[in-house]
């Protein structure tokens, strides 16, 4: 049932007053990883401002971001999710594998939907047995393979006999990717190294050394925080090509860039969406929002790749709650009701048009088998001399015939392990 005026007019009537739709912020704006914290954050909120103070919030119920600080800590996340689920949570957004890891079985019992965009769980793409975690619109696997593409494409389709070395964070994240990556190595014939960079990640000499010694073809870096400026220049230091380095899209923000200066030209990130702010809902952003002195930071972050992701996570969490109520025909919609509305939702480029956001984020749909949205990112290239990203490729393609195998094998395990029983077909 599609929810036209009327019908809210009436609900509205009904009701002597609606409850707000409460969108909960695990976020970090202290501690070693507040400098991408902090813009994401400043993102996610300030999209749902706009909705209120320009569109009155969504289907005439006003948004609330409920923020709650992490530092980035596992068990502080949790006890987030413990002190605000009560409020009415619709969607949680971890910004954390580790807290994702932790949530997984908790939002499963309270029926509260998980989205962890581009991180957390890959295997949570299979919806059958993770009914309520989605991470679209790609997961790590989605990203080691999408840069092994990007690597192959440089070079006419053929790594055999190359060298990748992996430096990632010595943690769940930082091993996500490591499986998708051995199996890539065998499918194509390149020779993969690992290199773990222990947490916070400020000393890398070591590891360095070995890339000067080893001398591999291309470095892929799955970092976060400090650990991925000190990476770039380490490896300014050592003269690794920057055009041969090439990081995951928590690799690829301008904190990432900007501390090593010139040095840090040429180097590459894969991009889940867009970069800037030339696109017309940044106009409504400073009008309603920035000008008005509404915004949740200062405003300096507006358009930098993690303000604009965490952006488009809001929207995308906006998006799903109007599906949401038109599936349901009421407006103050409840978590199992944001949950439908998630896994009904369809993005196409009308959608980001209409939204104001055109090529913002690649076209995907959702469904009961696949949570994980298209599984495409593009590749981005720092510009020192500009102090910008460009985009420097169209959306590529994860490899599905090596991923999904590994999607299946790992989400049936967990179903084993868990007693779960799959909800699709």
């Amino acid at each position: 049932m599609k929810l036209g005026t009327l019908t809210i007019a009436a609900i509205c009537a009904a009701a002597p007053a609606m409850a707000d739709l409460v969108y909960p912020s695990l976020s970090y704006r202290t501690g070693p990883y507040a400098a991408g914290g902090i813009p994401f954050a400043d993102g996610y909120a300030d999209y749902f401002t706009l909705l209120n103070e320009r569109d009155g919030g969504i289907g005439g119920v006003m948004t609330r971001v409920l923020e709650c600080e992490t530092g980035y800590n596992t068990e502080k996340g949790v006890e987030c999710y413990e002190s605000t689920k009560g409020e009415g949570a619709l969607v949680y957004q971890p910004l954390s594998t580790g807290i994702t890891y932790q949530l997984i079985p908790k939002t499963a019992a309270d029926g509260i939907p998980l989205h962890t965009m581009g991180y957390g769980r890959t295997s949570a793409a299979n919806g059958s047995i993770f009914n309520n975690v989605f991470n679209y619109p790609a997961n790590y696997w989605d990203g080691a393979s999408i840069a092994v593409n990007h690597l192959l494409e440089e070079n006419g389709g053929d790594l055999s006999g190359k060298t990748i070395a992996l430096v990632y964070h010595n943690s769940a994240y930082g091993k996500e990717p490591i499986r998708t990556l051995e199996e890539l190595s065998e499918k194509h014939g390149f020779d993969l190294s690992l290199l773990a960079v222990d947490h916070p990640g400020q000393e890398q000499k070591s590891q360095w050394l070995q890339i000067r010694r080893e001398r591999p073809d291309y470095v892929v870096m799955w970092g976060w925080g400090v650990m991925n400026q000190v990476a770039i220049q380490e490896a300014a230091n050592i003269r690794f090509p920057m055009e041969n380095f090439i990081g995951n899209w928590w690799a690829g923000s301008e904190n990432d860039v900007l501390p090593v200066g010139e040095a840090a030209n040429g180097y590459k990130s894969l991009a889940m969406h867009n970069v800037g702010t030339d696109f017309p809902i940044y106009a409504d952003l400073n009008q309603y929002v920035i000008d008005a002195g509404k915004a949740a930071g200062n405003g300096d972050q507006v358009g930098t790749v993690l303000y604009n992701r965490g952006f488009y996570a809001a929207m995308l969490a906006a998006e799903a709650t109007k599906k949401a109520q038109e599936i349901h025909g009421v407006a103050d919609i409840t978590p199992a009701m944001m949950r439908d509305g998630m896994e009904a939702l369809v993005v196409d480029e009308a959608l980001m048009e209409s939204l104001g956001m055109p090529n913002f984020g690649p076209a995907f749909s959702v469904s009961c088998e696949n949570h994980g949205g298209s599984g495409q990112a593009k590749v981005q290239q720092w510009d020192a001399a500009a102090g910008e990203w460009n985009i420097i490729t169209d959306w590529i393609d994860s490899d599905r015939a090596v991923i999904d195998p590994l999607i299946a094998e790992d989400s049936g395990a967990y179903a084993a392990e868990n007693n779960i029983t799959p909800v699709c077909g």
